[in-house]
């Protein structure tokens, strides 16, 4: 299954990928007008300072095994049968924020305004997700886990 990862050898947390991810999600698809729109567009990919000098940008894993598909009451958080990845269907979600509880990587984020969660759909309408795209020390990758670790040894 295609996931991004994140060299963090090459993330400096300068959050390209997060203003990407928000401006592919807002309604305006432009960083002048999506700034202005109520509520503001949320992004589903953050920059975090995990240690001292190390930053990684982190978006849902769709894990295989995924904690927020079993925890979740109404069967809003689901995996793809066919690509693998891990889906919310936000008619079905109820707000109950166990699948952000439960979630490992602190990945699902809230909309308070619709009470819904919000994750990475990797950009179904684009070739590339769009945080990957935007990222100048191309440390976010989409691809197999196999092919992110090629990609690490022909780097180093």
């Amino acid at each position: 299954m295609k996931k991004i990862f994140c060299d963090i050898k090459k993330c400096i947390g300068c959050s390209a990928c997060e203003i990407a991810c928000a401006i592919e999600h807002s309604k305006s698809k432009k960083i002048n007008e999506a700034i202005k729109e109520i509520p503001l567009p949320i992004k589903r990919r953050k920059a975090q300072a995990v240690d001292k000098g190390i930053t990684i940008s982190t978006g849902c894993h769709h894990c295989e095994d995924a904690p927020c598909v079993t925890a979740c009451m109404s069967g809003a958080m689901y995996k793809d049968k066919k690509t693998g990845e891990t889906k919310h269907d936000e008619d079905r979600c109820v707000g109950c924020w166990m699948c952000v509880m439960t979630c490992p990587f602190g990945a699902l984020t809230r909309q308070k305004q619709d009470k819904i969660v919000v994750k990475c759909d990797l950009c179904p309408d684009r070739d590339t997700p769009a945080c990957v795209e935007a990222c100048p020390t191309e440390a976010l990758f989409i691809g197999t886990e196999k092919e992110f670790e090629e990609k690490l040894c022909k780097s180093r």
